[in-house]
C-alpha cells in the first residue's frame, strides 16, 4: 500500500531515534526531515519493507540510513557477520554513501566498510573478516569476494538496494538477486529507486522484498517505451467478456495476463473464455500452493496461453512471452497498474496492455493516468461498440463532470380538513327555509 503519513515531523527528534544519532544529526545540520524522510523512516523503525521513488538530492540516503542505525544500536546482536549491507551501482555512490554514514555514527561503536572495485582486495577480505557491522558494496566486486566465500550474510538483518533503476540498467540484475538470496532470508529490505515506473524495479521489488509499504515521492517515468497502453471503455461487466474474448481471439501475443480484482470475477470468466476454446488458466490466492505451481508450470511451458489472475497471485510472476497484458477490472490504484503492466514489455520485447473502463471505473482509471503523467490510448472495437463513450463532460483533472440535481424546497403540506360524505351531498344544492343549516364538524375538546 500506498503511504500517507498523517503527521508531519518538525524535527528529527519526532522520531524517536537513538541520542547518538541525534547527535550526530543536529552536528550535520540536519533540521527539518525531508518529505521522503518524513515517509520513509517511520515504516523503516516498524520494520517494514519498503519500496520507495525518491531522486538524488531527496535526502533519500539518510532516510534509509537513519533507520538502520537506529536498529542496530538498540537491538544488540551475538552474532557473527555483517549486519547491514547496502548495495549501490557505482563506487561514486557508494562513497557517498559510506561519507555521509562516516558522520552519523561518529558517536557510536559502530564499523563500516566500504567494498568497490579498484581498491585492494585483500584488504577488503580483511575488513570482512574483522567482523564489520554495516557493509557498502557495489554488486561487482561484493561477488567476487563472495566467490572467495569471505562475506557472511546469513544473519544479516538490512538489505537496502540503493538506485536498483540504475543497477538494473547497468546489468547488474543478476548479480543483485545473486547476493539477495545469499542473504538471511528473515532479514528486513528496503529498496529505492528514482521512478516506479522501471519496467524491471517492479519484477525485483517481488523476489526481494516481502509485504512492503510504498513510498512515492517520485514518479518520473521513462515512458514505458516498450509498452503500448490502451483504455477501451465498456458499458457493464457482460460488454466486458464480450470485449475480453474478441481481444483474446484476434490480438497477436505468445502469453496473456487477464487480470482481475477478485478470485470470484476470476473464476467466473474462466468458463466463457474456455468456451471460446481459448487455453485459460486461472490463478488467485486460495487455491493451494500446489495447484498454484501446477498452474505455472503450465503457463511457462505455453500449454495455457492465457493466464486470468488477482494482483496477489501474480506477485513474482516473471514469465517469458507475456505480450499480452488486459486489465478486466481497473487496479485500484497506480502502484498495482505498475505491477501489472510491469509483467510485459522486457527491454527486448514489445508489449500491449488494454483496460476495459466502465463508467464507474473512469475516475479510477484517470486518476492513475495522472499518477503515471501518461495519457493512455483511447480505443474502440467497431464489432462490439457498446453505448458508454466516455464521460459527456470532464474536469481539468480527467475526472468526470458530475451533473448536480437541482434541490427543489420542499413545499409545505396544506392543512387538511375533514370533509364528511354526509355534507358533501348537499352541496350545490338549494336550502328551503325549513332546512336548518348544516353545523360544522368540531374537534372533540381534549
Amino acid at each position: 500500500m500506498q503511504s500517507n503519513p498523517t503527521d508531519t515531523p518538525l524535527s528529527f527528534s519526532n522520531f524517536s531515534l537513538a541520542e547518538p544519532l541525534l547527535s550526530a544529526v543536529k552536528k550535520m545540520g540536519y533540521q527539518t526531515p525531508t518529505p521522503v524522510q518524513q515517509q520513509a523512516i517511520p515504516l523503516a523503525l516498524d520494520y517494514k519493507d519498503l519500496l520507495v521513488s525518491a531522486e538524488t538530492g531527496s535526502g533519500k540516503t539518510a532516510a534509509f540510513l537513519l533507520p538502520t542505525l537506529d536498529h542496530l544500536l538498540t537491538l544488540t546482536s551475538t552474532s557473527f557477520g555483517t549486519r547491514a549491507l547496502i548495495l549501490a551501482p557505482t563506487r561514486e555512490l557508494a562513497q557517498q554513501i559510506f561519507k555521509q554514514c562516516q558522520q552519523l555514527i561518529e558517536y557510536t561503536d559502530l564499523t563500516i566498510g566500504l567494498i568497490t572495485g579498484g581498491e585492494d582486495f585483500r584488504l577488503q577480505q580483511n575488513m570482512l573478516r574483522r567482523n564489520t557491522e554495516v557493509v557498502i558494496a557495489t554488486p561487482g566486486r561484493l561477488l567476487e569476494l563472495m566467490e572467495q566465500e569471505i562475506p557472511n550474510f546469513t544473519h544479516l538483518e538490512v538489505l537496502i538496494l540503493d538506485e536498483a533503476d540504475r543497477m538494473l540498467d547497468m546489468g547488474f540484475s543478476e548479480d543483485v538477486l545473486s547476493i539477495a538470496n545469499s542473504c538471511n532470508a528473515q532479514r528486513q529490505t528496503l529498496l529505492f529507486s528514482a521512478t516506479l515506473t522501471h519496467f524491471g524495479v517492479i519484477k525485483m521489488a517481488d523476489k526481494v522484498l516481502k509485504n512492503h509499504e510504498v513510498v512515492a515521492l517520485n514518479t518520473l517515468h521513462d515512458g514505458h517505451r516498450n509498452i503500448e497502453q490502451q483504455i477501451i471503455v465498456a458499458d457493464d461487466n457482460d460488454h466486458k467478456q464480450k470485449l475480453l474474448a474478441w481481444l483474446l481471439l484476434n490480438e497477436t501475443y505468445d502469453k496473456a495476463l487477464v487480470f482481475t480484482n477478485s478470485r470470484i470475477q476470476a473464476d467466473t470468466l474462466r468458463g466463457p473464455l474456455r468456451g471460446q476454446k481459448l487455453r485459460v488458466g486461472v490463478l488467485h490466492g486460495e487455491m493451494d500452493q500446489k495447484e498454484r505451481n501446477r498452474m505455472m508450470e503450465l503457463y511457462r511451458d505455453g500449454e495455457v496461453k492465457i493466464m486470468i489472475a488477482t494482483d496477489l497471485a501474480a506477485r513474482g510472476l516473471d514469465i517469458k512471452g507475456i505480450n499480452l497484458v488486459i486489465n478486466f477490472d481497473v487496479p485500484r490504484n497506480g502502484i498495482n497498474y505498475i505491477h501489472r503492466i510491469g509483467r510485459t514489455g522486457r527491454v527486448d520485447e514489445l508489449g500491449l496492455t488494454i483496460a476495459l473502463v466502465k463508467s464507474t471505473e473512469w475516475n479510477l482509471m484517470s486518476g492513475i493516468e495522472r499518477f503515471l503523467k501518461q495519457k493512455f490510448k483511447r480505443r474502440t472495437i467497431k464489432e462490439l461498440e457498446g453505448k458508454y463513450k466516455g464521460p459527456k463532460k470532464l474536469k481539468a483533472s480527467g475526472k468526470a463532470a458530475g451533473i448536480k440535481n437541482k434541490i427543489e424546497p420542499k413545499k409545505a403540506d396544506k392543512e387538511k380538513v375533514k370533509v364528511r360524505h354526509r355534507d358533501q351531498k348537499n352541496i350545490g344544492k338549494r336550502r328551503t327555509p325549513s332546512e336548518p343549516k348544516p353545523v360544522e364538524p368540531q374537534e372533540p375538546s381534549t
